[in-house]
């Protein structure tokens, strides 16, 4: 494969990455506006308005006996998409990936009745064989260790204290250190080092069990498709 193939092929990567990116914080601005305007207690949205009645009462009250908190969760995800971040390479194919994590950690401050903001860190291995497609042997072994750092935006959906549907969106960076060792012990290929762009976007539920935590389920795309944790309220 060419020099030039090569870099135009890292070239859309990047591209595609930055896009992602823009889209993501786009989308994490929105929700925060959107947030605030309902929440952040200007009067025209709670009085009079679009008919005023008991949901905007309802929004009023809850803010009024609202207290923040700060939010922790610890999980694990399923499964770890950061395979997605090893190299593939001319002639060779890749064989089924073990993985560890990635292991999930949120601290949010609950400073709304509807908002959160805080940081996401997900911590993470993942290893793959690599066979030759001319002899079917494998070759060598790539591996990633990763850290993502995220800024993660979470909204809550409903009113109940005891069930809490969320939508969470996440934006941050990889630090991960990818490895391709050949099976004599030697390097197949320079280790890849750097950041890159790291994103969740999710759908969950948190239970709380009692006034100060309970557990969470939530399904999205990013770094796992699925994940699930012990929550607690301080």
């Amino acid at each position: 494969m060419s020099l030039n193939l090569l870099s135009e092929i890292a070239s859309h990567a990047k591209k595609r990455a930055m896009r992602k990116g823009i889209l993501l914080g786009i989308i994490l601005v929105a929700c925060f506006y959107d947030g605030f305007s309902q929440y952040g207690g200007y009067g025209g949205r709670w009085g009079g308005g679009y008919g005023g009645g008991g949901y905007r009462r309802q929004q009023r009250q809850q803010v009024i006996d609202f207290t923040p908190s700060l939010d922790v969760s610890v999980g694990y995800g399923f499964p770890n998409l950061d395979k997605y971040m090893l190299n593939d390479f001319y002639g060779y194919y890749s064989g089924s990936a073990t993985q560890t994590g990635p292991i999930i950690a949120n601290v949010d401050y609950h400073f709304n009745p509807r908002m959160a903001v805080g940081i996401m860190v997900n911590y993470g291995k993942v290893s793959r064989p690599y066979y030759n497609y001319g002899t079917g042997m494998q070759d060598f072994t790539g591996s990633i260790t990763n850290t993502a750092v995220l800024l993660n935006f979470t909204r809550y959906l409903g009113m109940s204290q005891k069930i809490m549907p969320y939508t969470r969106t996440a934006i941050g960076f990889n630090t991960g250190q990818s490895k391709y060792v050949a099976a004599d012990g030697s390097k197949f290929e320079n280790t890849d080092d750097g950041t890159s762009l790291a994103y969740q976007v999710s759908l969950g539920v948190k239970f709380n069990v009692t006034q100060h935590g309970g557990f969470f389920i939530e399904a999205g795309y990013g770094k796992y498709i699925a994940a699930a944790g012990l929550s607690l309220k301080f």
